[in-house]
C-alpha cells in the first residue's frame, strides 16, 4: 500500500512538473518590440460609465471636457494616431444608398439632432446633421459641441482613403448577416495588404458571415471571446488551442490575464502563432462591460517589457506615458 501511494506521488509531481514546464512563462521566448496601441473611438469625450446600459445616451452625461475631439470622426482619428495610436477603434452602419457610416449609436436621437434608427437613413442626410448636437455636461443646461458637428459624419470608405496606411478596428453594431455580407464586399475590394490592417468585431452572425467570405481577416464575436477564452483556461495547458482562439481578436481583462497559462509570453507565443492578436483591457467585475487602460496605475498592472496589445479610452495619457 505504501509504496503504490509513493508511485503514485511519483506519477504526480512528474504530471505537475510536466504542466508547469510546458506552461511557465519563465521558460518562453520574450516577445520583442513596443506596445501596440488600440484606441476605442480615436480622441473621445469620456462620460460617466455608472451602470452602462445598451441603450444608454453617453452624449447626456458627458464628463466636463478637456478637449474639443468628437468621437468617429476623421479628425478624432488624426488625433489619435498623432497620440501614438497604432489602430483605432470605429463604429459602422450601413445607409439606405448602399454606403456605411462612421458612426456608434443605434439611433441618432442622442448625439445628433437627427432622429430614427441610423441603418434607416441616407448617407447624403446624414452628412447635413450635426453629431455634436446632444453633448452636455451639466444636464443640459449647455451644450459646448452644438453647431461643431454639422457634416462631420464620415463614411467608411472616406475614412479607407483618408488612411490608407493606417490600422483599423471596426465594429459592427448590429446582429445582422446581410450587415456582414455588405462588408465582406468592401474588404473583398481591398487588396491583401490592406485587408492585414484591419479587425472587425461585432455580432456573432454578421462575423460568421465575415470569417466565410473574407477568412483572411482577423475578428471577433461574443461567442468567439468567450470561447477562447473559457476554453483556454480549462486546457490551454495542454498546448492546445480551441478553434475560437485561431486568426482572432482576443480581449483580455487585466485581473483576467494572469489566470492565463502562461501569462505572459507563453500565452502571447500561443496565440500569435494561431494568428490572434491579443489586447488587454481594464479589470472585469462580472458586468457587461469593461474599461480599457486608462491610467497609470493599470498600465503599470502589465508586465514589465509587455509588446502586445492595450486597448485604451485614454490614447493622449496612455501614448504620452509609453513614449
Amino acid at each position: 500500500m505504501g509504496r503504490r501511494l509513493f508511485y503514485c506521488a511519483g506519477a504526480f509531481a512528474v504530471a505537475a512538473a510536466g504542466i508547469y514546464l510546458n506552461n511557465t512563462s519563465l521558460l518562453a521566448e520574450h516577445r520583442p518590440g513596443k506596445p501596440v496601441l488600440l484606441a476605442h473611438r480615436g480622441i473621445a469625450q469620456r462620460f460617466d460609465e455608472t451602470d452602462l446600459k445598451n441603450d444608454t445616451c453617453t452624449a447626456s452625461r458627458m464628463l466636463p471636457p478637456k478637449h474639443d475631439y468628437l468621437e468617429n470622426t476623421v479628425r478624432s482619428m488624426e488625433a489619435g494616431f498623432a497620440a501614438g495610436a497604432d489602430i483605432v477603434e470605429i463604429d459602422v452602419h450601413p445607409t439606405t444608398d448602399g454606403q456605411f457610416a462612421v458612426f456608434h449609436d443605434w439611433t441618432l436621437d442622442c448625439r445628433t439632432d437627427g432622429h430614427g434608427i441610423t441603418r434607416e437613413h441616407a448617407m447624403a442626410d446624414m452628412k447635413k446633421l450635426d453629431i455634436g448636437y446632444g453633448y452636455t455636461a451639466d444636464g443640459g443646461k449647455s451644450f459646448p459641441f452644438r453647431g461643431r458637428g454639422i457634416g462631420m459624419m464620415p463614411t467608411l470608405a472616406q475614412v479607407l482613403s483618408t488612411f490608407p496606411d493606417r490600422r483599423f478596428l471596426i465594429n459592427i453594431k448590429s446582429r445582422d448577416p446581410s450587415e456582414g455580407e455588405k462588408l465582406a464586399g468592401v474588404f473583398n475590394g481591398l487588396s491583401t495588404a490592406r485587408r492585414a490592417e484591419i479587425i472587425v468585431y461585432g455580432g456573432d452572425a454578421p462575423i460568421d458571415v465575415i470569417r466565410q467570405r473574407v477568412p483572411d481577416i482577423k475578428t471577433a464575436s461574443r461567442q468567439s471571446l468567450k470561447g477562447c477564452l473559457t476554453g483556454y483556461i480549462g486546457y490551454g495547458w495542454t498546448g492546445l488551442l480551441p478553434d475560437t482562439c485561431q486568426q482572432r481578436m482576443m480581449l483580455v481583462p487585466i485581473n483576467i490575464a494572469p489566470w492565463l497559462w502562461g501569462w505572459p509570453d507563453r500565452f502571447l507565443n500561443r496565440m500569435q502563432d494561431a494568428g490572434t492578436e491579443v489586447f488587454v483591457l481594464g479589470p472585469y467585475h462580472g458586468g457587461e462591460f469593461s474599461t480599457g487602460i486608462d491610467d497609470p496605475a493599470q498600465l503599470a498592472r502589465l508586465p514589465q517589457n509587455y509588446a502586445a496589445g492595450i486597448w485604451t479610452n485614454e490614447i493622449e495619457t496612455i501614448g504620452r506615458l509609453l513614449e
